[in-house]
């Protein structure tokens, strides 16, 4: 008795061995984003030569490989295949502890060509490209050129010079400049565009790009030189007394000023923002329910090649039988673990929608509060599975494309003994900003008194954490004159 269990447990242990390699390659498929996981195919495409595409079937959610696909000298664990789900489980709590298991070096290597490749075909153009080719019209000295440039290569995604100082970089440059020359290469970084960049802070950014033939060049000049802050802060009052202008004067200033750029670099960088492809696709059925599509066209059909299947059966040489029977084995595990990716997702995302049909049919208010471990329990995974399945990923519905994490979240229990969650209480705190008196903004605490009066207790702090998160300035800063 005690021989045949021992005998168990033997098999047992050599069965998650054989999985461990499986369940990782599950876990690195799931989390990655569409694209991502189309970057990842077309690798897999061109390393393993057992793996092809199928022009003829066009659904992942069918089965990819048949019986008689498998090769009479290739032979699967059906134990283990059975046991997949449930091992894979147990897994996930050895593995959640740990760092997130990286992919051979030569993964690596191929992800960075592959990038460089992506790079060199649709990146637009950065900031420091698109001064350094107005740069070559200006008429200068070699030295003062190359330091022009070298400046230009230390500005931040901002466009400010923030990082290092004008003498750091003097320093740094690697040939002797003088203190003169180097501002006067500061000072052409500074006349090209867009008009601000190569400031060293906001107040020399915004003098830079004030221009003469301004209606209130006066006006403005005093304010950003020597009252920036206390515009900021809208102390207005103050700056009428100190200055002597009409409030009517500095209102119309301020109002001026709002058209300048506090962040002329930062164009650039929105430029560079990724398209979002959503992985998931609401929809209404005929019985109108709503129901989670997968964005399979974006995914290639994958299929293992028939070719090597017959020289795996045909080959003599053992070292290339092993090498083929190496490569169908990682096709065929790339391809269930695509297939696992896609059945977790739709089920999770089913889950999910199923859950928020308020948000779906009201508005984004109506979000319900929703925790991970609700949806782990209701598809019947671990925890750390939705995790994964929902992380870096996008989902399309008729209120537009939103993170999938987005629909996750903690509430607060309203006076009814409901738990409403806190994208409704933000909501809430959004409409009564904007509907108060601006000639006297609700402070903190009455935002908190007329949320509780609408049914949702929330302190003080809490109203003034949301706040300053959601951008949301102060009373002071509020106030309209």
């Amino acid at each position: 008795m005690r021989l045949e269990l021992m005998q168990n447990i033997g098999q047992r242990q050599e069965q998650r061995m054989k999985l461990a390699p499986r369940m990782i390659q599950y876990m690195e498929i799931l989390q990655l984003p569409l694209v991502a996981l189309q970057n990842r195919i077309e690798q897999e495409l061109q390393e393993n030569i057992a793996l092809e595409e199928d022009d003829v079937r066009n659904d992942f959610e069918q089965t990819q490989t048949s019986d008689d696909s498998k090769g009479d000298d290739f032979e699967t664990d059906d134990a283990a295949s059975d046991d997949f789900d449930r091992i894979y489980e147990q897994f996930q709590d050895l593995v959640e502890a740990g760092q997130r298991p990286s992919g051979n070096r030569l993964d690596s290597e191929s992800d960075r060509k592959h990038d460089a490749m992506q790079n060199m075909i649709s990146r637009p153009r950065s900031l420091q490209e698109h001064l350094k080719e107005q740069f070559v019209f200006f008429d200068c000295p070699d030295i003062i050129h190359k330091f022009a440039i070298y400046i230009i290569e230390h500005l931040d995604n901002d466009g400010y010079l923030k990082e290092k100082t004008l003498d750091d970089l003097v320093r740094t440059f690697g040939q002797p400049i003088s203190p003169r020359d180097a501002e006067t290469a500061l000072s052409f970084v500074q006349k090209l565009d867009p008009s601000g960049v190569g400031a060293r802070d906001l107040k020399e950014c915004l003098l830079i790009q004030l221009k003469t033939d301004h209606a209130h060049y006066d006006v403005l000049h005093t304010l950003i030189s020597d009252y920036l802050e206390e515009i900021q802060q809208n102390h207005r009052p103050l700056v009428q007394r100190k200055t002597g202008y009409s409030l009517e004067t500095i209102n119309t200033a301020i109002e001026e000023l709002r058209q300048f750029r506090f962040r002329p670099g930062a164009i650039f960088s929105e430029q560079q923002a990724p398209q979002v492809i959503p992985d998931v696709v609401v929809e209404r059925d005929d019985e109108g329910r709503y129901v989670a599509r997968l964005t399979k066209e974006h995914i290639p059909n994958l299929r293992i090649s028939q070719f090597y299947q017959k020289q795996l059966g045909e080959q003599t040489d053992r070292n290339t039988k092993e090498y083929i029977q190496r490569k169908i084995m990682s096709a065929r595990w790339l391809i269930e673990a695509i297939e696992q990716r896609q059945n977790t997702l739709k089920r999770v995302a089913q889950s999910i929608i199923d859950h928020q049909q308020s948000f779906l049919e009201k508005s984004s208010s109506s979000i319900e509060p929703l925790k991970m471990q609700q949806i782990a329990d209701r598809v019947g995974v671990h925890v750390t599975t939705v995790s994964r399945a929902v992380g870096d990923k996008w989902i399309q519905c008729s209120r537009g494309i939103f993170p999938i994490k987005k629909f996750f979240g903690g509430g607060t229990v309203n006076t009814n003994g409901e738990t409403v969650s806190w994208d409704a209480v933000r909501q809430e705190l959004t409409d009564l900003v904007e509907n108060e008196d601006k000639s006297c903004p609700l402070s903190d605490d009455q935002l908190a008194r007329k949320l509780s009066e609408s049914g949702r207790p929330v302190s003080r702090r809490t109203i003034t954490k949301y706040r300053e998160k959601m951008g949301i300035p102060t009373k002071r800063q509020r106030k309209q004159y």
